[in-house]
């Protein structure tokens, strides 16, 4: 099976399938079931010496002719057309040899007519073929009406109806012989129009189908992007963050200890906040919803661990920053208010990228992290004093991509690059 959703076809054009091996074995037993039917009833009728015709063939040959008309039925859905025009020209040399059956002749051709109009794979040659049996058979009724007419006219014994006797065995001709076959075409016509709905609704329902796998692997890819970028920018900023420290306890852990303990209890701190931020990221890759209740009802989380950081935490990024060597200043401008934790999860996490560049790459002394909250829109910008484009990474790197991915997911505009006199300026707007 492909992954592209399949084309529409052309339904005026479709065409039915033949049957599958549960419709060939139901044509073989009605293969087998017709003839012994049409022989019981030849036996019944001769037996009741209830045949509408003076004289017959032998009994033998009567059984012959039974299971010459129902047999090709087998075949009734492979080849249509055939065995209705068989079955037709069979009909009219039957009454040609006066057999006693009637009854089980009439109904092999009634299916006949039924099957050429529900599986004709041409619809033209099913329509018109159709058509050239049931003209033919009028035309043979009307031949043994005219025939009828010229005989003289039997006694009717019994006959007390307010119309003459012939007139009525005319009307009543006629009239079956219309319900008959127009009942054959249009049943068969029908159980065409059914089967190719049934095929329509399969397919938009193969077609649903697919469509949801697509959104379902949508959805499933972009949420390991989502979890790829927050491993990124955590684990990018917090072991930065550590190797720094670390760095610096190494390098005055003989003339300073002081300074070295708190660099490398920074170095602790780091780390446990990490580990925090990892465990909450992790913990969306469970898979069953009720295992994640009951997890959470023997084990519930500690503060920190699950919940998404945000706005109220930009200070202590700051802190973080300040305690590997750079200035950091912090200010929030315009009147605070509540922002969806997507946006804040996404400041957060541009603010996060952005001092982590400046410590690696940027060479800074100072930064700014300003968030502004404008009528129509909230505004975070992170600008340094360092060596700009040449020590920050540019759109090739996962962090920034990060960002615009970020930006872009909130209908926001994301601006990065060189400031005019010196350092680096990253700006993002999302709108209110």
């Amino acid at each position: 099976m492909t992954d592209e959703p399949s084309r529409e076809p052309d339904w005026a054009q479709w065409r039915r399938p033949g049957p599958g091996p549960a419709g060939w074995r139901d044509d073989v037993w009605l293969a087998l079931a017709a003839p012994a039917g049409a022989a019981v009833v030849t036996v019944l009728i001769n037996s009741m010496g209830a045949s509408p015709w003076d004289d017959g063939p032998p009994l033998a040959e009567q059984l012959a002719w039974g299971a010459a008309l129902t047999l090709p039925l087998v075949a009734r859905r492979r080849y249509p057309l055939t065995v209705m025009f068989v079955l037709g020209a069979l009909l009219i040399v039957v009454q040609t040899r006066q057999v006693a059956d009637n009854l089980v002749p009439s109904v092999a051709l009634f299916l006949a007519i039924f099957s050429a109009g529900a599986w004709g794979q041409d619809r033209a040659r099913a329509r018109w073929g159709r058509v050239a049996v049931v003209v033919a058979m009028f035309g043979w009724l009307g031949f043994g009406l005219v025939k009828f007419l010229l005989e003289p006219a039997p006694p009717f014994e019994g006959a007390a109806g307010p119309l003459d006797p012939v007139l009525a065995t005319v009307l009543y001709g006629i009239g079956f012989n219309v319900l008959f076959f127009l009942s054959a075409y249009f049943f068969g016509d029908m159980a065409w129009v059914s089967a190719r709905r049934q095929a329509e609704l399969e397919h938009r329902a193969e077609q649903l189908r697919r469509s949801q796998e697509q959104n379902t692997r949508g959805a499933i890819v972009a949420e390991r992007v989502r979890i790829a970028r927050d491993l990124h920018d955590v684990v990018a900023h917090h072991v930065s963050v550590m190797g720094v420290q670390a760095g610096a306890a190494r390098r005055v852990l003989d003339r300073d200890p002081g300074l070295a303990r708190e660099a490398l209890k920074t170095v602790e701190e780091t780390a446990r906040t990490a580990i925090g931020e990892l465990r909450g990221l992790l913990g969306v890759l469970r898979a069953d919803q009720e295992t994640d209740r009951e997890t959470d009802r023997k084990h519930p989380p500690t503060t920190g661990e699950t919940s998404s950081p945000g706005l109220d935490q930009l200070p202590e990024l700051a802190e973080q920053a300040r305690s590997a060597g750079l200035d950091v200043a912090h200010g929030v401008y315009g009147e605070p208010r509540p922002v969806p934790e997507g946006v804040a999860l996404s400041v957060y996490r541009i603010v996060q990228e952005s001092l982590t560049n400046v410590v690696k790459h940027a060479d800074a002394r100072k930064a700014d992290v300003r968030v502004r909250f404008l009528e129509n829109s909230l505004e975070v910008e992170v600008a340094d004093d360092g060596r700009g484009r040449g020590g920050t990474p540019t759109g090739a790197g996962f962090g920034l991509v990060g960002m615009r991915e970020r930006v872009a997911v909130h209908g926001g505009e994301l601006e990065a690059g060189p400031r005019r006199d010196a350092g680096y300026r990253v700006r993002a707007r999302f709108p209110a």
